[in-house]
């Protein structure tokens, strides 16, 4: 990545990025990053330092974004409309030196500098000041960017990546998605999690491929981008497809065949950060003509599975990305036969360096190099599936162990269910039970009778759940994720 974050300028007058303040080419980033990176060293950053962006998607955060990597800073990506409480963790917890922000953001940078007693610095005033500094050199081994983790339990950790590991990660999306300089991308994700920083945003600009940056997601902006004929790739959450395919579902007839026709021309649209229901996958395949990529990856090692840009199959996610190993162990640690399950163990380049300040968890994720990702997974002839987290989706019930996600997907084929999450509640003689939060797709409510009734000519006794609990909406985490332990508090 310090190669990447040195190779803007090799792209010369291509146009980088478009957001609201109109077209900027390679060389006027490059130049930009160059301004940003002297102010940092002038106002006393060092190789090392941890320097916080929070400024809107655009030129000015790839502008401080690559700045900071050429002064030698950790980049610590936040989102600005979190409130001060939300951030003050990740703040403190890395010993932030220096904010940047730009006018719009420019009091939440303050409040947040207040923290650690850090500079704030504007990045427009930087890139339009001239500094002469002489800039640090940088190893593929420095600490890059820390990205803080959910936080299902606890406390956020802080994630750390080298220039080394985000550069493998986006030579091989480069290399498994066949980006080229041609390619332009909308991002509509947030730049505080690895899908819109490297998958999107990092990797684009690693080709010479265009960024749009629009801000905000917002589905008619969104389909109109779409519809534009520029665009060449998407990526997006499950919960983003499923609010575009609601507005093409609202639109005219000629709207709805103007979208489809043009969505149908864009290369590649890949879907992450969460499981995809197969009803959306098919409803998008229905509209766009498009079968969503689907692949899997961690806030820890990126993209770790994929499907390929020539097969994909529904609810599975694929084979290993260029440069990544992946392995099935049982509980004993010894390697799984095909078809059976187990926890998924990653290694490779691509792997975060550490958990800041937490040695005792950067070791316990660890197995003779092996990172244990906490995920149970299952491989067959058609790719490796994810049955979900260890922790909250895998239900040791009757001595049998039930998959959430697998009980989802077949209670989402229900006429009453627009949604659902499945937990498992803790009982004396079950160990746990099988528990269901929907959202209702009607004004038809079935009792908890009916609904097992239905389960059961569907799904084995074990899985069949025992508790049913309509509500208004599921709880999400940012990224669109159901927050699983907010669920089961549900049910309190």
């Amino acid at each position: 990545m310090a190669a990447l974050g040195s190779m803007l300028a090799s792209f010369e007058e291509s146009l980088a990025v478009i957001d609201q303040d109109g077209e900027q080419s390679y060389l006027a980033l490059d130049a930009a990053a160059t301004a940003v990176a002297a102010a940092l060293v002038g106002a006393g950053v060092r190789t090392g330092s941890v320097v916080a962006t929070v400024c809107p998607a655009g030129r000015w955060w790839l502008a401080g974004t690559y700045g900071a990597w050429r002064a030698g800073a950790v980049l610590l990506p936040l989102e600005a409309s979190h409130p001060p409480a939300e951030l003050r963790h990740p703040v403190t917890d890395s010993a932030v030196t220096h904010v940047l922000c730009t006018a719009e953001s420019a009091e939440l940078a303050n409040e947040l500098a207040a923290f650690t007693n850090a500079q704030v610095v504007d990045i427009r005033a930087a890139v339009a000041t001239e500094n002469s500094v002489t800039l640090p050199e940088l190893s593929d081994d420095n600490d890059a960017m820390i990205v803080y983790t959910s936080g299902t339990t606890g406390l956020p950790k802080g994630v750390v990546h080298t220039h080394r590991s985000l550069g493998a990660q986006c030579a091989a999306m480069v290399e498994a998605w066949a980006w080229t300089s041609a390619d332009r991308i909308v991002c509509v994700l947030p730049l505080h999690h690895v899908h819109g920083l490297v998958n999107v945003t990092f990797t684009s600009l690693s080709v010479g491929a265009t960024l749009e940056t629009p801000g905000h997601f917002d589905a008619l902006e969104t389909w109109e981008r779409l519809a534009s004929g520029d665009i060449t790739i998407f990526m997006a959450v499950p919960t983003i497809y499923s609010r575009l395919v609601r507005a093409w579902s609202d639109a005219d007839d000629a709207t709805k065949a103007r979208w489809s026709e043009h969505a149908a021309s864009l290369r590649l649209m890949v879907s992450g950060s969460a499981a995809l229901p197969v009803s959306t996958l098919e409803q998008w395949r229905e509209i766009s003509g498009h079968v969503l990529l689907e692949r899997y990856g961690m806030t820890e090692l990126g993209m770790a599975l994929g499907n390929t840009l020539d097969r994909r199959v529904p609810g599975y996610v694929g084979w290993p990305f260029p440069g990544v190993e992946v392995r099935i162990v049982n509980e004993a640690g010894v390697d799984v036969v095909d078809g059976d399950v187990g926890e998924l163990l990653v290694r490779g380049t691509q792997v975060f360096n550490r958990y800041l300040n937490r040695p005792d968890a950067t070791v316990e994720s660890f197995v003779d190099g092996w990172f244990r990702t906490g995920d149970v997974a299952q491989q067959t002839p058609d790719g490796y599936r994810l049955l979900g987290r260890a922790s909250v989706d895998i239900i040791k019930s009757g001595g049998e162990k039930v998959s959430a996600l697998e009980i989802e997907e077949v209670f989402r084929t229900h006429p009453a269910i627009a949604d659902c999450a499945v937990v498992g509640l803790p009982d004396d003689e079950w160990g746990e039970r099988v528990a269901i939060a929907w959202l209702a797709d009607s004004a038809d409510r079935p009792t908890d009778a009916e609904f097992r009734a239905w389960g059961k000519e569907r799904l084995a006794p074990a899985k069949v759940p025992f508790a049913y609990l309509c509500i208004d909406e599921l709880p999400r985490n940012p990224m669109g994720k159901v927050t699983k332990v907010a669920v089961r508090e549900l049910f309190a």
